[in-house]
């Protein structure tokens, strides 16, 4: 009992019981592409959530699809008391399997302001489900729509007094709907006849029927339907960069470049604007929202980030614009190690909260960095994701590279982070105190996990029972015998981990593989 209540709470795990590197596997993979196979611009994915009980993933591609899938595993175990109650336990791994799509956004044109807007997904945003329906939010540069999936029940009849050489028709009813036929007669006329009408050549069998049955309508199957019942349109004068869901169930934010709108689910005409960073003078603009995210259980507060490495966290209660933020966390880099491009690389592509709402992970170009709301004074933590890249910086100018936004992701219970990188590798950085795990895998179906030692560039300090580390997983070169043999056209943008399990989905160009420990 111990033990789990250890394993629950990852902030309580003492520097003594780090627990174990996680030894992760390949489970499946959707949309593998053969080899030489080119690979489609539409189908690339351009987002990956899970909901929050873990049982479905969604993805979006840049071809506005929204794909879905569903968890098998657990189906096959739903009296989990039963399967506790098993002498040898069941080992078993989130397992999922396709479910529906359907085209969330098309493309479109702008003609007041000539400017084409793509159908590509920027973000999925899960809903609270309604009575097994799924509900959720998807958006592209522009538009946000309000998607209800449900399970549509496909009827056919049954218990007929006709013999099974006798029936007429198929007998399934695919609407509700009276279904007729049209007779044209010789004299030009017509008359209506129901589908599983009696001809004139039907003779009652010798003796009449024994008995009469009354026909019954049977639900025979299922087949999901996506509806959208929504659209959340003109409310933003620049590219939409995320959208997060509020823990009241009733609202939601939006974010561009320079503005934050906070809207009702209910209300698809008006949203109110809370965060407003634009100048008065373009030329005075210093930096942009980058991410916007609620608190997982504080409907009050809500953290946004910036392309100058800054997190600011407002509480929706001091005024209706929130022009001043309750907190700023920003890391203090050397002077000595300024350059043209730290500013660039200081760019926050991607900010989570974790699940317990006292810690948020950032995700700039070079490091991913845990900070406690508690403590702005600086990270508790920063993980090296590719510092190997940094003597390259000019090339990744030149070709745009270092302008790429790779996402990140923390476990259920808090313990490890994980992201992306190039050559389609993602790192699992274990976040405990006294641990030193650090995994690099590439998404493929037989990846090769690389286990490093983190060394602390540091001591460790401890400050109010947190400690602040700087860990340099990513400056041991061994990866790969040469930098240059990094392939930066393949990159590992998107990634998430499953709410309660540790199981990973990753996107590699229009490839999602799944992985599990």
């Amino acid at each position: 009992m111990n033990g789990k209540a250890t394993e629950e709470a990852g902030s309580s795990v003492g520097p003594g019981a780090a627990p174990a590197p996680l030894e992760w596997k390949f489970s499946q993979v959707f949309g593998e592409r053969t080899a030489g196979e080119e690979v489609q611009e539409v189908d690339i994915i351009s987002t990956i959530e899970f909901d929050k009980s873990g049982d479905y993933l969604a993805t979006g591609d840049r071809g506005g699809r929204v794909v879905l899938f569903e968890r098998t595993d657990v189906k096959d175990h739903e009296d989990r008391r039963a399967l506790e109650r098993l002498d040898s336990p069941v080992g078993r791994h989130p397992e999922f399997r396709y479910k529906t799509e359907f085209q969330s956004h098309e493309p479109e044109f702008d003609y007041l302001k000539s400017l084409e807007i793509e159908e590509k997904i920027n973000k999925i945003r899960w809903c609270q489900t309604v009575n097994g329906t799924l509900i959720l939010l998807s958006t592209n540069d522009k538009t946000i729509k309000f998607w209800k999936v449900l399970e549509k029940k496909v009827k056919r009849i049954s218990g007929t007094n006709l013999g099974p050489s006798e029936h007429v028709g198929d007998g399934c009813l695919a609407t509700s709907s009276t279904v007729s036929s049209r007779v044209h007669m010789l004299n030009g006329g017509s008359s209506e006849r129901r589908h599983g009408y009696l001809s004139n050549d039907f003779s009652f069998p010798p003796g009449g029927f024994p008995s009469l049955r009354l026909p019954m309508v049977s639900i025979y199957d299922t087949s999901p339907l996506a509806r959208c019942r929504r659209i959340y349109a003109h409310a933003h004068d620049y590219h939409i960069n995320s959208i997060s869901n509020n823990s009241d169930g009733e609202t939601f934010v939006s974010a561009d470049d320079l503005r934050i709108n906070l809207w009702n689910l209910e209300i698809s005409n008006q949203s109110f604007n809370i965060v407003d960073v634009k100048p008065a003078n373009m030329e005075d603009l210093t930096e942009v929202i980058t991410s916007a995210e609620f608190h997982p259980t504080h409907c009050n507060t809500l953290a946004y980030s910036s392309s100058r490495g800054f997190i600011r966290l407002i509480d929706l209660r001091q005024s209706a614009l929130c022009d001043n933020h309750s907190q700023l966390f920003k890391g203090q880099d050397a002077p000595s190690t300024k350059s043209f491009f730290t500013d660039i690389i200081a760019s926050i592509s991607d900010i989570k909260f974790a699940k317990d709402g006292r810690h948020i992970l950032s995700r700039d170009y070079m490091t991913l960095k845990l900070w406690d709301i508690s403590m702005d004074a600086g990270p508790v933590a920063t993980f090296q994701v590719h510092e190997y890249l940094r003597p390259k910086l000019c090339d990744l100018y030149e070709n745009d590279s270092i302008f790429d936004k790779f996402e990140c992701c923390l476990s259920g219970e808090g313990l490890r982070v994980a992201t992306g990188s190039y050559s389609n590798i993602f790192r699992v950085f274990g976040c405990a105190a006294g641990s030193n795990e650090v995994t690099t895998m590439e998404a493929t179906k037989a990846p090769m996990s690389r286990k490093q030692v983190q060394n602390s560039a540091r001591p460790t300090r401890t400050l109010n029972n947190s400690a602040r580390a700087v860990r340099r997983g990513a400056e041991n070169t061994t990866l790969e015998a040469n930098g240059n043999t990094y392939d930066f056209s393949s990159k590992l943008l998107h990634l998430a981990w499953h709410p309660t399990e540790n199981s990973l989905a990753c996107a590699a160009a229009n490839s999602l593989y799944m992985y599990y420990a």
